[in-house]
């Protein structure tokens, strides 16, 4: 069946006892420099480690796609390590003072981050860890300043599930999880292709990425909830308008929805594994068909959307969270160990760009802090710590 997980290695993957901010700094550079988007060479494939700083180029945009943008990614710097002692941080979403909060995997611990320091939150009761399950996305709710609620999406005992749980606590304070209500369930599970990226939309409603949990019928049938990119409201209905009525699903055929983020002009994006070939970014359209089990990448195939950006080799990517800045799309990529960047033009990509090439081991999730810094997971499976990458102007 291929790869099944990008997970399965990080017992293998020894890791620093550090974490590591970032910043993206106003150069752009010239055609010929670091970072700039360059011309795709597809045999590029070697997994080369550039110096910090450095980028590579080792995928492919598929035929029809733009390789020439408006913008071009923007030349990362370290501007600060961080050492919190967190374990397999899954997700970080943050609060309106700035404060980092963060998911832990098998823990199923809410840990805090402020002011360079740690602390946990509370744990979510009903988790059951196991394979790439456990506790999984955060979001936050679009009127999180008056009804304080805080997502989260789990593997329980018998499914994948949603809750929103009362964050309580005065802002710049100590923080703790209060009352737990469980919005959504059913989602099949597995040791495996479990999803689990949450996400408020711009319209308000939750976007939710499911993996097909080893069942390959699943992608295709619409009337089932694995291999989606579902559409919720904040009480865990199928949100009006979606595509197929009274059913939470917005898009079909993936295989494992790792990443979901928005452009400027309001059009989604979503990261997804690949099995032994062909991780992808995919530009997402309601009730469109993403392929899987049937195609991977971007065969041209009547009927089924191809992606906009293809890694051909997953050693390369293993895309995992995804945040769009400036017109630059963001991934982290699990075993390929580096953050990718996208140059964006309308709804055609440009040529991924790699920094940080073995760096900083497997990157989980990135998402940009109210102060326009960019975060970055790192996920590596060392018993007492995990790597934070952070990002900003």
């Amino acid at each position: 069946m291929g790869r099944h997980s990008s997970d399965r290695r990080e017992r293998l993957v020894p890791a620093s006892a550090l974490a590591v901010i970032l910043a993206l700094t106003g150069c752009t550079g010239s055609p010929s420099s670091p970072g700039t988007a360059a011309t795709p060479n597809p045999s590029n494939t070697s997994g080369s480690s550039p110096t910090q700083g450095g980028a590579t180029s080792s995928a492919t945009t598929p035929p029809g796609s733009s390789q020439a943008t408006g913008a071009s990614p923007q030349l990362p710097e370290v501007v600060q390590k961080l050492d919190v002692g967190l374990q397999l941080p899954w997700s970080v979403v943050f609060l309106p003072d700035g404060t980092a909060v963060v998911s832990e995997r098998d823990s199923a611990q809410v840990k805090s981050i402020r002011d360079g320091q740690a602390t946990t939150v509370g744990e979510v009761p009903g988790v059951d860890p196991g394979g790439e399950g456990g506790l999984l996305g955060l979001a936050l709710s679009p009127d999180f300043a008056t009804d304080r609620w805080l997502y989260a999406y789990f593997t329980s005992p018998s499914d994948n599930r949603i809750a929103r749980i009362k964050l309580t606590g005065e802002p710049g304070g100590q923080l703790a999880l209060g009352e737990t209500e469980v919005i959504f369930s059913g989602m099949s599970k597995a040791s495996t292709h479990n999803g689990g990226r949450i996400r408020f939309g711009p319209d308000g409603f939750l976007y939710v990425g499911t993996g097909d949990s080893q069942r390959r019928e699943q992608p295709q049938d619409t009337n089932a909830l694995g291999g989606k990119i579902l559409r919720l409201t904040p009480e865990g209905r199928p949100a009006p308008g979606n595509p197929f009525g009274d059913n939470p699903v917005y898009s079909y055929g993936h295989r494992n929805v790792q990443g979901l983020a928005w452009d400027s002009d309001g059009r989604l994006w979503a990261s997804e594994f690949g099995p032994d070939v062909d991780d992808e970014l995919n530009l997402i359209t309601p009730g469109s068909n993403y392929g899987w089990p049937t195609v991977t990448g971007a065969p041209g195939r009547s009927g089924l959307i191809d992606a906009k950006v293809v890694w051909p080799s997953t050693s390369d990517a293993s895309p995992s969270g995804l945040e769009i800045v400036d017109g630059i799309a963001y991934t982290g990529a699990l075993r390929g160990q580096r953050l990718w960047a996208v140059p964006l033009s309308g709804e055609t990509a440009g040529t991924p760009v790699a920094y940080f090439t073995g760096e900083y081991g497997r990157l989980r999730d990135v998402a940009r802090a109210p102060d326009g810094t960019l975060w970055v997971l790192s996920n590596n499976r060392n018993p007492d710590f995990a790597l934070i990458l952070r990002a900003g102007p």
